[in-house]
């Protein structure tokens, strides 16, 4: 995590988030040009992320929900004023997984990552609506993203070339018209299951951040990102067999996950 020290005007704050951010050292860690995050360095430290108006309020959702399954960080606050809303979370102890710590130890880590998504996906998510008011339905949200952004040509080939590639948008998005009938709905998503967004206290869990893209959907969208995060940040595929084995290599199907990389193609 990269922290730069920063300084703000309270006043812009929403006066709920003053106290916690009065007289506090903090620090831009921000990873993403789609919000801003500021660590606040007090008591046990907290994340606050800003973000457009209604940009946070899955996240928000997500969060609480699996926070009330042991699974995240509490959430403090969650507002939203002049034009952006605004997330504040507890800062959940320990490292994410691209520590180095961590990367040193790449079999470790690779079952590690495998052990923990089984387990996420063995969560009882029975009382998923009652808990959080947001679209629970990952698969169908992910199949309108791809429909919408194949249309308006939005696309990056990039992901996984060697392995389950596309040459051209029209390949990836004939293989999901032949084949989106096969994503199922029935598993509690992280959906963005990266190295970053797992967090580790001496190797032992202490919670996932970043839950804006999870839901209830298919549970290879979570094993092809644990695959493209472990070769995006250990410069190699060839801990990717360590990873499903530990997740249990006898209920994965490889073809969905190519199925998943042509969705991916489209954001």
């Amino acid at each position: 995590m990269s922290l730069k020290p920063i300084t703000v005007n309270i006043s812009e704050y929403p006066e709920q988030l003053c106290h916690y951010l009065s007289g506090a050292k903090l620090y831009d860690s921000s990873c993403s040009p789609n919000a801003k995050v500021i660590f606040i360095d007090r008591d046990h430290g907290y994340f606050l992320k800003i973000g457009d108006i209604g940009d946070l309020d899955r996240e928000y959702q997500l969060t609480r929900y699996f926070y009330s399954k042991g699974l995240a960080t509490r959430v403090v606050h969650y507002c939203f004023d002049m034009g952006h809303d605004y997330l504040l979370t507890e800062k959940i102890q320990g490292d994410d997984c691209t520590a180095l710590k961590y990367l040193e130890q790449p079999e470790r880590l690779a079952e590690t990552l495998g052990e923990r998504l089984a387990l996420l996906h063995s969560v009882d998510y029975s009382d998923f609506n009652t808990v959080a008011e947001c679209p629970a339905n990952h698969t169908e949200l992910y199949l309108n993203r791809a429909e919408i952004n194949y249309l308006h040509q939005h696309y990056d080939l990039s992901l996984f070339p060697d392995n389950w590639g596309y040459a051209s948008p029209q390949e990836a998005y004939a293989v999901i018209e032949a084949n989106k009938h096969r994503l199922q709905v029935n598993t509690l998503l992280h959906g963005d299951y990266c190295l970053p967004n797992v967090i580790l206290n001496d190797w032992r869990f202490s919670g996932f951040i970043d839950l804006d893209g999870g839901g209830i959907g298919d549970r290879h969208v979570d094993l092809f990102w644990g695959a493209w995060t472990l070769n995006f940040n250990l410069k190699t595929d060839k801990y990717r067999r360590r990873f499903f084995d530990a997740y249990g290599r006898d209920i994965i199907d490889e073809e969905m996950l190519r199925l998943v990389a042509a969705c991916e193609v489209f954001g």
